[in-house]
């Protein structure tokens, strides 16, 4: 059995402080190590099977093959399929890829694009691996998922039909390197159907990592040429995509032009070329098909190309290999719009400062608690998770004095491991100066405080990003999705020319701001009714005991304590480790419900007989707790019921636990920040409490 994903998320954030999750010190994707895997395979003289990404059909996945098809779908590795593979022939080329049965131009679009960036493609593809020295049939490809780099790992048995690769090949039929790096990122995706359709912004985000933007070309200002030049002379991927087709339908009808409707190209470069004595301003476009281009002006065969210098001659190679030029109104007229994704926000910014600061946070949107949409209703809007952003002064290169100093980037992740599963909101932002306050914000901050930055508007992308110029100080930046209620994760980015310190408004974990009341000897005369002959009371008799007295004169929404409850609630106040609690120890614990119990019907203002989970954290900072949004999200889904509701049981135990294991943790770390537990020691104290 797995670690927990709680287990999970703590070791992450720790591999974070520790450098690890960068391209050069990625982490292992669903924990599986490259490394380990290959020695092992290669000390066992095995060929390595992923068991995570199975040559099975459920890798496959619907949709993609028609059900005869699947059924005669035979997995070979490429020792099968040719006499002598190779992983990279003469190097890495857009030019070497065909395009299979699936529906992933925009994948495919994005590696074209990749590879005229060797550094990046380097980083992916890992180039040092072959089917020689060392070959186990195992293969790994660094990808960008949501905030950390991952190395995802691989077999290399691919899907084939009648001894031919069903989806991506190289024009080579010895080379390996498009349908291995296709199949990594199909395990990225959940399977090879998940890739069907899609947007060439996702992926070459994955392939940079950097912040991406995209440009309306019906809406293109006069600095699209000059953002282009600049990003084809840094470290960027373009791509660009053309409109049309029927709403649902992904024909991809070839227009007189040459061009494919609703259908995914890459950009790999811009030229200006001079033509009759006036300046022309050329792009160059890669159809991932490998074939298919335009027809019109400055297409490979127009006669314009007759009337340019000589020195511009070089620019025009007549191949019918996918790609060609056209001239930037044609560009603009025939594709509706261009991303460009790039590692220097320079680029992005127009600016000439390189000192960029990055600071990056994860949260989540849960629904209950920081689900709380737009702000359209700035009572529910102050649930979202609130960062507290402080900006430094700083001295900038005169030249960027108008130009932005800080760009808020937006990513959300759906919860679902299958890509075609996953839903994506519209999401937005807001931004507001503030004060010194440390607490999370309510409602009222927002009706009173001016809002100084927001996205343009709320988008059902992946990623929305914008810049802005703000002066030192401190401002608070509230993430939402335009409805309340929409669960998923994100990933907020801001990126300052100034040192930039992004905090969580809601706080860490849990913080105490007062105790429990004090026990006393009272005699507890409930006891006597329900103790045994030794004096003592075990879960059953405890049970007895709270579900006919503490709910005396209110509301009961469930049945009561459970006996599982009881347990766990005798093993948070039994001293002695008997698995009974003596008349002290049930008086503390008596004590506690009552004080418990006051609270939960005095924050229930709706008489239900439960607390919302925004009437949860009301009630925990009535007992003396505050949970960080993270905590609370958390405490929801474990002692929530399936509408969200919290029952005065479920209250109960929770903040016995906190109580219980805040104290647990002072005595064991000797009032230090860590504490070191044998395996022996940690079992006991997780499987007792």
């Amino acid at each position: 059995m797995p670690a927990p994903g709680v287990c999970l998320n703590i070791l992450s954030e720790r591999n974070v402080k520790d450098g690890l999750g960068t391209p050069d010190n990625p982490e292992t994707f669903l924990d599986q190590d490259f490394h380990w895997l290959k020695q092992f395979c290669l000390k066992e003289k095995l060929r390595f099977i992923d068991n995570l990404f199975p040559p099975e059909m459920k890798s496959l996945g619907l949709g993609s093959l028609t059900h005869e098809d699947l059924q005669r779908v035979v997995w070979r590795r490429p020792h099968e399929l040719v006499p002598n593979p190779v992983y990279i022939v003469q190097g890495t080329s857009r030019f070497d890829i065909i395009q299979g049965v699936l529906g992933n131009c925009w994948f495919l679009a994005s590696v074209g694009a990749l590879t005229s960036q060797k550094r990046i493609m380097k980083q992916v593809i890992q180039d040092d691996q072959n089917f020689s020295v060392d070959y186990a049939g195992i293969f790994h490809f660094t990808f960008w998922r949501f905030g950390s780099w991952v190395d995802v790992v691989v077999d290399d048995k691919l899907p084939t039909i009648d001894g031919q690769l069903i989806f991506v090949r190289s024009k080579r039929p010895n080379e390996f390197w498009p349908a291995l790096l296709e199949k990594a990122y199909a395990k990225v995706c959940g399977s090879y159907a998940d890739m069907d359709a899609g947007n060439i912004s996702e992926a070459i985000m994955d392939f940079t990592g950097g912040p991406h933007m995209t440009i309306k070309l019906s809406e293109a200002s006069d600095k699209l040429w000059d953002a282009m030049r600049r990003a084809s002379q840094s470290e960027s991927l373009m791509g660009c995509g053309t409109p049309g087709g029927q709403a649902g339908l992904l024909q991809n009808k070839v227009l007189p032009n040459g061009l494919v409707e609703m259908h995914a190209y890459a950009v790999t470069g811009v030229a200006e070329v001079v033509c009759r004595g006036h300046p022309v301003k050329l792009v160059r476009i890669f159809n991932p098909w490998g074939r298919g281009e335009w027809n019109m002006d400055w297409s490979d065969r127009s006669p314009l190309w007759e009337f340019v210098r000589p020195e511009d001659q070089k620019y025009n190679v007549v191949l019918d290999n996918g790609e060609f030029w056209m001239s930037m109104e044609d560009f603009c007229r025939n594709f509706s719009d261009l991303d460009i994704c790039c590692s220097d926000v320079n680029f992005l910014a127009g600016s000439y400062s390189s000192a960029w600061k990055t600071e990056v946070h994860k949260g989540q949107w849960v629904i209950g608690t920081t689900a709380g949409g737009c702000s359209n209703d700035l009572e529910s809007f102050s649930k979202n998770p609130q960062f507290r952003v402080t900006l430094k002064q700083t001295v900038e290169d005169p030249r960027d004095e108008s130009s932005p100093n800080l760009l808020v980037s937006l990513i959300q992740k759906s919860h679902k491991r299958n890509r075609h599963l996953a839903t994506n909101f519209h999401i937005g932002f807001n931004i507001y100066e503030l004060k010194d306050q440390r607490e999370k914000f309510p409602a009222s901050f927002f009706r009173n405080t001016r809002l100084v930055g927001k996205n343009e508007s709320y988008i059902n992308a992946r990623e929305i990003m914008e810049f802005f110029r703000f002066k030192a100080g401190d401002y608070v930046i509230v993430p939402s999705t335009f409805k309340p209620n929409e669960a998923s994760s994100f990933l907020l980015t801001v990126y300052s020319k100034t040192k930039a310190v992004i905090e969580d408004s809601s706080g860490y974990g849990i913080t105490r701001t007062k105790l429990i009341p004090r026990d006393n000897d009272d005699s507890f005369q409930l006891f006597l009714q329900y103790a045994d002959k030794y004096g003592e009371v075990d879960a059953e008799q405890l049970q007895r005991l709270l579900n006919e007295n503490l709910y005396a004169g209110h509301s009961q929404k469930t049945k009561g304590f459970s006996l599982d409850l009881c347990k766990s609630m005798v093993a948070l106040m039994d001293l002695s480790v008997t698995g009974r609690l003596s008349e002290f120890e049930c008086l503390r614990l008596w004590k506690r419900a009552v004080f418990l119990k006051d609270i939960f019907y005095g924050v229930d203002v709706s008489r239900t007989g439960s607390l919302s989970l925004n009437e949860l954290r009301n009630a925990l900072k009535v007992a003396g707790f505050i949970l960080s949004d993270s905590m609370l999200n958390l405490m929801a889904l474990r002692y929530g019921d399936s509408s969200g509701e919290i029952t005065l049981e479920n209250f109960v135990v929770l903040v016995l636990r906190m109580d219980c294991m805040a104290k647990t943790f002072k005595r064991l770390s000797a009032g230090g920040p860590n504490m070191m537990l044998g395996e022996n020691e940690w079992m006991h104290l997780t499987l007792y409490s």
